[in-house]
């Protein structure tokens, strides 16, 4: 067993520091690698899900453990507990929303239904984010981030984050990436942005692992026994990528990283 499925620790390194860095999700990672590997669409969604329960983890308490420690006077950073107060409970609603909205109501019944067409959806949904954060660089680098959550920008994430939820219910990564794209196009702090990110994701995963654990029954549990592990240490070292960068870096990483895995998603590849 260690012979066979050890490599799955260096993927799991891998996608956790990727998405911790970028606040993009594991998914970004496992959802293409898993496709190539011919996993069914409902075992990639939910080994992704249990991969991430580790590396999401370990990367939330990482960056929550930075702010607290270092970023909590800076006014840039005051806006990370509200912005997660205000998308973690939209998220939520979102992803249980898709997988159990179906069972009281059955209009609710296409909530359920993509989970076939993920390669397509993940790969569109990729590329178009990876765009948006292109066309951020070409604006002027800020001297100074706003650090007030307004009222429009709470009333965004409510709706970013329920949307948010409900792709992630299909594809396993979403709803990070949306809020991440969103702060940063409002003129948020980039690292800030990618921190709330981040836990918002952690909460996420969590909420969405009983559906398969009980229902789906679809884990791979060896290739999540050594993933997992490997996802635990990139989660952990992520944060220091981040901080590695400048923000215009850190933007171009994100977008190009995004973009590649959007393309290698699609179909046709």
């Amino acid at each position: 067993m260690i012979s066979q499925y050890s490599p799955f620790t260096l993927l799991g390194v891998l996608g956790a520091v990727f998405a911790n860095a970028t606040g993009a999700g594991g998914g970004v990672v496992f959802v293409p690698f898993f496709n190539q590997l011919g996993f069914s669409p409902v075992s990639i969604v939910a080994t992704s899900f249990a991969i991430q329960c580790c590396g999401m983890t370990a990367g939330a308490l990482t960056w929550w453990y930075h702010y607290r420690k270092e970023k909590a006077p800076d006014e840039e950073w005051r806006t990370l507990p509200v912005s997660l107060v205000v998308a973690v409970p939209a998220s939520l609603s979102g992803i249980w929303l898709a997988q159990f909205g179906t069972l009281a109501f059955e209009q609710l019944s296409f909530l359920q239904g993509k989970v076939e067409d993920i390669h397509l959806g993940f790969g569109i949904f990729s590329i178009a984010l990876s765009l948006a954060l292109f066309a951020t660089t070409l604006r002027k680098a800020r001297l100074i981030y706003r650090n007030r959550l307004e009222i429009v920008d709470a009333v965004s994430l409510v709706v970013i984050g329920c949307v948010g939820g409900v792709v992630t219910a299909w594809l396993s990564v979403g709803v990070g990436e949306l809020v991440a794209v969103y702060l940063i196009l409002r003129g948020f702090n980039i690292a800030m942005s990618i921190a709330v990110a981040v836990i918002l994701t952690a909460f996420t995963v969590w909420a969405a692992i009983p559906h398969h654990i009980i229902n789906t029954m679809a884990i791979n549990w060896s290739v999540f026994l050594f993933a997992g592990m490997g996802a635990i240490i990139g989660g952990m070292i992520a944060k220091y990528v981040v901080l590695a960068f400048p923000p215009v870096k850190l933007k171009l990483f994100f977008a190009t990283w995004v973009m590649v895995m959007g393309l290698a998603g699609l179909p046709i590849f």
